[in-house]
């Protein structure tokens, strides 16, 4: 099985995934997470550059690029393999995020970025997708002064990530909405239903 976590920054994505992550492994899975741009070596550069501050200029249609080429390695050399495997893939993004950020706040074609992104991936896409969804300012206020180069957009930016979230999951059935100002175990429990739905989909 391959779960995706998304959503916009400060949402709380990398505390639920670990539970879901521990919660699968207490099943008897085999879990691997992830996180996209990263993993990889080429992953961890790339990321590196599209995180930091910097003078340098990158075109969003550049941006969008390199988070996907960080994909594409990242599918190719870690999650592909685990799959075949039988193992269970739990991912920090994925091409939804590149969907969102590039595509509905960025002003790119989402479409596009879906085409481009199939390709790269080479139609690999995730059983089940988790966007954990916070009113932009209480998820700007979590994420404080400490900013990378993507959080620091900006608050009109995020108000429209989030609403390309809520857009995209309108149109997928294997996207599930889960309301993040809720408490961590009862966000926890919704997810861990949700999965265990799609593992058990999955093996019928």
């Amino acid at each position: 099985m391959f779960f995706v976590f998304d959503g916009v920054d400060g949402s709380g994505k990398t505390t639920q995934l670990n539970r879901l992550a521990d919660s699968l492994r207490e099943q008897g899975h085999d879990v691997i997470v992830c996180k996209d741009p990263g993993t990889t070596e080429l992953g961890e550069r790339l990321r590196s550059i599209l995180l930091s501050k910097s003078e340098i200029p990158i075109h969003m249609r550049s941006e969008m690029m390199m988070f996907t080429t960080a994909r594409t390695q990242l599918v190719e050399q870690i999650i592909r393999p685990a799959l075949a495997s039988g193992k269970t893939v739990v991912l920090d993004r994925y091409v939804l995020s590149t969907v969102v950020y590039q595509g509905h706040a960025g002003n790119l074609d989402a479409d596009a970025i879906r085409m481009v992104n199939d390709f790269a991936t080479d139609g690999l896409w995730p059983d089940q997708t988790f966007i954990l969804d916070l009113p932009t300012e209480t998820a700007m206020q979590r994420l404080g002064d400490d900013l990378d180069r993507m959080e620091s957009r900006g608050l009109a930016y995020f108000e429209k990530v989030r609403s390309g979230f809520l857009a995209e999951a309108e149109k997928q059935s294997d996207i599930s909405v889960i309301d993040a100002t809720q408490e961590i175990d009862t966000i926890a429990d919704s997810i861990r239903k949700i999965a265990q739905a799609a593992i058990t989909k999955g093996a019928n």
